[in-house]
């Protein structure tokens, strides 16, 4: 992330901070206005401070509070020609129509964000409405297993981005997809409807998890291609794909340059790196093989979390990268979506709430024996 964006971060997260207090700016302005006026000699005037109040009222205020604002404004500024002596003179006339003007202003812009505000929060309903049609929650069960799933857009006011997550329950085994599409905007949304819509329609069509990986490399290098990428470097996803089998405790990955998967046991955790490091989707061009599978044993009370790399590439305010596998007591979580809440709430404590980039989670717990 670059100085100027983690500046404007920061200064967000300032203003953010301040929380219920900024609808009293406006009052602090006008008592400051006051102070300054009996401070000051008398041909000193803080009409700039009383004009700043209700300005600033426009934007943290309702209708209501910009109008009460202003008439405050008004009163106390002719308070003040009146308690130093200066009724009626041509000072008085030009100082207070400068700060009736600003009133009215401040109504017009009142009005003018509320309009905006409920257009943006409309824009944030349809948004709310596309994720839940995208990138819909997984099932909480399927057998011995649970899942849980979450997502955070980098930029506070989306409700989708770049990343990807789906779970299909198979014929074959429950199929998991978590990716990351390179690059932002409208078209890695599109690849993200597009690549969910071709993993769900491949997982339950597929009998093996390399055709099932082979047909998502198909479409998204026919959507690289149609979309009129200059080069095959342009629209490719790195990914993991996960099969649960019906019977047994394994679990079979094929990671496509997504980071690795990790395995939390009772007693430890470990990453899940791929034995062969294969390309992501959409680049097989550049280094044609087959699909590699790596299965991994996966016993009772073991999660598997699967994560993009906003997760590991968070950082706090020295630089220095969140590392999930050094959080130990996040072990004691045995229900998946217990897990995906507290890592969450460490990742914001770790960065101060900044985002730098999407992040999906997605976690599997095969359910413990009970007594």
């Amino acid at each position: 992330m670059s100085r100027r964006l983690e500046q404007r971060v920061a200064g967000l997260t300032v203003w953010q901070r301040l929380g219920k207090w900024r609808p009293l700016l406006p009052v602090v302005l006008l008592c400051a206005a006051v102070v300054i006026d009996f401070a000051t000699p008398p041909t000193v005037s803080a009409a700039a401070l009383y004009a700043a109040a209700i300005l600033t009222a426009a934007p943290l205020l309702s209708l209501r509070g910009t109008v009460a604002t202003g008439v405050a404004a008004f009163l106390l500024d002719l308070a003040m020609f009146g308690y130093f002596g200066f009724h009626g003179t041509a000072t008085e006339y030009s100082e207070l129509s400068m700060v009736a003007t600003v009133a009215v202003i401040s109504v017009l812009l009142n009005r003018l964000l509320h309009h905006l505000h409920t257009q943006l929060q409309s824009a944030r309903d349809i948004a709310a409405t596309v994720q839940r049609a995208v990138l819909r929650d997984p099932p909480k069960a399927s057998g011995p297993l649970r899942f849980a799933a979450r997502y955070e857009a980098a930029q506070s006011d989306a409700q989708i981005g770049g990343d990807l997550f789906a779970v299909v329950d198979t014929p074959f085994g429950v199929r998991c997809v978590i990716g990351d599409v390179r690059g932002k905007g409208l078209n890695a949304v599109r690849a993200v409807a597009d690549s969910i819509g071709t993993f769900r329609e491949a997982a339950l069509q597929e009998p093996s998890l390399t055709a099932l990986v082979e047909r998502l490399e198909r479409a998204v290098a026919l959507e690289i291609e149609q979309s009129g990428g200059v080069t095959e470097l342009e629209g490719f996803i790195t990914s993991v794909v996960a099969e649960f089998p019906r019977h047994g405790d394994k679990v079979r990955l094929v990671n496509r340059g997504h980071p690795a998967p990790m395995l939390l046991l009772p007693d430890a955790v470990r990453y899940i790196e791929p034995s062969l490091p294969a390309l992501p989707l959409g680049l097989t061009a550049l280094a044609a093989g087959p699909e590699h599978v790596d299965t991994v044993t996966f016993p009772k009370g073991a999660t598997l979390l699967l994560y993009t790399d906003g997760l590991t590439e968070a950082r706090n305010t020295k630089g220095e990268f969140y590392e999930p596998a050094a959080r130990s007591d996040l072990l004691r979580y045995a229900r998946p979506d217990a897990l995906l809440d507290a890592l969450l709430a460490d990742v914001h404590r770790h960065t101060g709430g900044r985002r730098a980039d999407d992040m999906a989670l997605l976690a599997i717990t095969h359910e413990p024996e009970t007594a």
